[in-house]
């Protein structure tokens, strides 16, 4: 497990997790910019993040992580790029999530699906195929989103996750960004400011 980690403070902590052959660096960025919003943040990135082995295995790494950094009963925060948006997924609908997060972010996450997963071998990817049973389990009842205030942010340009708007979901709120590349979405001023935003909603 990657990771790095702010100083904490009294606001709820944030997890932040990066997706397909990402580190914790990815989320540095948009990690810096929340502290500086008075955000504490801890970014997680369950590894191998090549795609190797399952979204659920990768799941259970968050997991297993946040019950050992986090008291019992601490509520979190989760922003999730790309496949890290469906580890946290994966992670609130089946793996105890729904009982700590708070506000659930993800950006440039393929929720209904990329069709690059077609020509992909290895088992993460393989599960990112619209209509794959991964992806038709998460998305057969959405309450676990719906129960809680959810933002999905995404690029209409987006060629890694095609057809782009399958970042969308019928519940919760869709912000969309206009940029130019799916790997520079963590990075655009105007999404970490969407995200603190959100984040920062009574």
């Amino acid at each position: 497990m990657n990771e790095k980690r702010a100083a904490d403070s009294g606001s709820i902590p944030v997890v932040l997790v990066p997706g397909w052959l990402d580190n914790a660096n990815k989320m540095g960025s948009l990690a810096t910019f929340l502290r500086k919003e008075g955000f504490a943040t801890l970014i997680l990135s369950p590894q191998p993040s090549d795609g190797s082995v399952p979204v659920e295995t990768l799941a259970g790494q968050l997991a297993e992580e946040i019950e050992r950094r986090f008291a019992p009963g601490q509520m979190i925060d989760f922003v999730g790029f790309s496949m890290g948006g469906l580890i946290g997924r994966a992670y609130l609908h089946w793996m105890g999530g729904s009982e700590r997060i708070r506000r659930f972010v993800t950006i440039s996450t393929p929720h209904r699906g990329a069709i690059g997963g077609r020509l992909a071998w290895q088992p993460a990817l393989r599960q990112m195929v619209p209509d794959s049973p991964f992806i038709t389990s998460l998305n057969e009842n959405l309450d676990d989103l719906s129960s809680r205030p959810f933002l999905s942010i995404w690029t209409p340009l987006d060629l890694t996750v095609v057809p782009a708007d399958s970042s969308v979901l019928p519940v919760g709120e869709a912000r969309r960004i206009i940029n130019p590349a799916h790997a520079l979405m963590v990075y655009d001023r105007r999404v970490q400011r969407a995200v603190a935003e959100f984040l920062a909603e009574a």
